[in-house]
């Protein structure tokens, strides 16, 4: 449920509220605003007593019960947008962030080239596979601690954020050491162990959806990570297995446009992995910016025919720079988009 604080309630009144809550056994979560606080309150079991008890406070305003199963990242528990701060880049916000890089890092002069590359183009961010989840156990697997290091040194060199993958709960707290965001995989988004954990690692989490998964799992493995303590939690479509065989994985565009309604969470896109096609990954980024995604995660490569991964769908960095400047007339519709949705939020009486 959420509770709605009264105007200008008091600290040691909102304490109160929250011993009660916590009396019945919930946990509770503050979004605190200039002038009002609001309560999240999460738990097993029927909540109509506790409900009842708070209600009949007299700092409360209103006493809310979310339906959705997952209750931090719904809209009924923030009906605003949830922007998250990286390396002096708001994701979330007025700003359409792009993410680029190869898909695995293989030696520094490659991923120092690409970084360059990308941050010349008006990337915000650099994304490198240091851990690689392949489906073949003989596939190369990354350069690991190696890699890390050698993203670290590409942030050095560019001022580039850094986002790369976390495979196991036992390489969180390294991975965070390197990284600015901590992505989870398609093939882990459902590995709870590894969600506790991030909800623990105090770095934003970049959540790919499941390879077969519906937009409620994804949700609720949004809602692990968000209710072990994480709140900066970036979701990402990626495509999921269809029966279509004409590309990688069938991208879901309409769950972008769903998304943005049922959570206050960003939202981005990977058309690489969505397409599995160079020659498609543009197309569908201009449809990411047309429906409301706030950014994009797109694979580059130097040399795409020498990758030793996923070099059929990366765009080499020609490609990369044309693409960037032919999202820009998009880009800026988008920006009027959200201005409008901001004015027409703040013209909303509280």
């Amino acid at each position: 449920m959420i509770i709605s604080m009264k105007l200008h309630a008091k600290r040691e009144e909102i304490d109160q509220v929250r011993r009660q809550v916590e009396e019945f056994g919930y946990k509770v979560h503050s979004i605190e605003g200039e002038e009002r606080v609001v309560i999240g309150v999460v738990g097993v079991g029927d909540v109509t007593a506790c409900m009842e008890s708070v209600e009949a406070m007299p700092q409360v305003e209103k006493v809310v019960r979310i339906s959705a199963p997952y209750k931090f990242v719904s809209r009924e528990f923030r009906p605003e947008r949830t922007q998250i701060r990286v390396n002096g880049t708001t994701i979330g916000g007025d700003q359409f962030v792009v993410m680029a890089g190869p898909c695995s890092v293989e030696s520094e002069k490659q991923i120092m080239y690409a970084a360059e590359g990308v941050a010349r183009a008006g990337a915000k961010i650099l994304r490198g596979g240091a851990f690689k989840p392949r489906s073949s156990p003989y596939d190369f697997q990354g350069l690991e601690t190696e890699g890390l290091k050698l993203l670290k040194k590409a942030k050095t060199a560019t001022g580039l954020a850094i986002v790369t993958e976390v495979m196991s709960d036992r390489d969180v707290s390294l991975v965070a050491e390197y990284a600015d965001i901590l992505q989870v995989g398609a093939r882990n988004m459902q590995n709870f162990v590894l969600l506790k954990e991030l909800g623990k690692c105090g770095r934003p989490v970049l959540l790919k959806r499941g390879l077969s998964s519906t937009l409620k799992e994804l949700l609720m493995s949004a809602e692990y990570i968000t209710a072990h303590g994480n709140a900066n939690v970036i979701l990402c479509e990626r495509g999921i297995r269809t029966f279509e065989t004409a590309t990688r994985n069938t991208c879901d565009i309409a769950a972008i446009a769903a998304l943005n309604e049922l959570t206050h969470l960003p939202v981005i896109l990977d058309p690489s992995h969505a397409t599995g096609k160079r020659s498609l990954v543009p197309a569908l980024s201009r449809a990411g910016v047309a429906i409301g995604a706030d950014g994009l995660i797109v694979e580059v490569h130097p040399a795409p025919e020498k990758a030793i991964s996923d070099g059929a769908q990366s765009l080499d960095l020609n490609q990369f720079q044309k693409m960037m400047d032919d999202l820009k007339p998009y880009v800026g519709l988008w920006q009027e988009a959200r201005a409008a949705e901001n004015e027409k939020r703040v013209a909303v009486p509280a």
